[in-house]
């Protein structure tokens, strides 16, 4: 018995997402989903959020879990600063849609998508399966610029974290690509 167990420790030890996390400079998959932002679902695309701006894409294990709804309100304490540097957070895990319509109000607090993936597909994508084969995400946090490559990546099953690294990242990239002065408005001519 104490062999097997050390050969599934040591399993998922290899199998830890700090080694097969997507590493910066990597192309972002690009993806569709179910998402849910204010209880209402949408189609969530990587492709048309990254005409917007950068694209910070977390994983995480279960909707209303202590770690999870810990990180989702810290998203959402912090999506208002995101959002003025122009990037979109997504959070995705393996729950289903109709949870995922309750967690974005209750523990989203309204502020961001969260997205379905109950065939593993973006989690398998993004290296992001728990211990590689459980059927939960793995804690990961990606930044993806718009030019659909990963600027940061960040693995620990402790939630936080996750928001000051992400929001670092990004601020860092908006600092070396600033986002256009807006347009005056037209005054009327008289």
């Amino acid at each position: 018995m104490t062999r097997l167990f050390t050969l599934i420790a040591a399993a998922a030890l290899m199998a830890s997402p700090a080694w097969a996390m997507l590493k910066p400079g990597a192309s972002a998959p690009d993806f569709n989903t179910q998402a849910s932002l204010g209880g209402k679902e949408f189609t969530f695309s990587l492709k048309e959020a990254l005409k917007k701006g950068p694209v910070v894409l977390y994983f995480y294990p279960a909707a209303f879990t202590k770690g999870c709804t810990a990180e989702a309100h810290n998203f959402a304490e912090a999506t208002d600063t995101f959002s003025a540097m122009g990037a979109t957070v997504i959070g995705v895990s393996n729950d289903k849609i109709d949870t995922l319509h309750k967690f974005s109000v209750s523990e989203c607090r309204n502020k961001f998508a969260v997205a379905a993936d109950g065939e593993k597909k973006v989690m398998k994508a993004y290296d992001a399966v728990l211990f590689g084969f459980l059927p939960m995400a793995d804690r990961t946090s990606y930044v993806i610029t718009p030019d659909n490559k990963i600027l940061y990546a960040y693995s620990a099953m402790d939630p936080n974290g996750h928001v000051d690294n992400t929001l670092a990242a990004v601020k860092q990239w908006r600092e070396a690509h600033p986002m256009p002065a807006a347009e005056p408005a037209a005054t009327p001519a008289n």
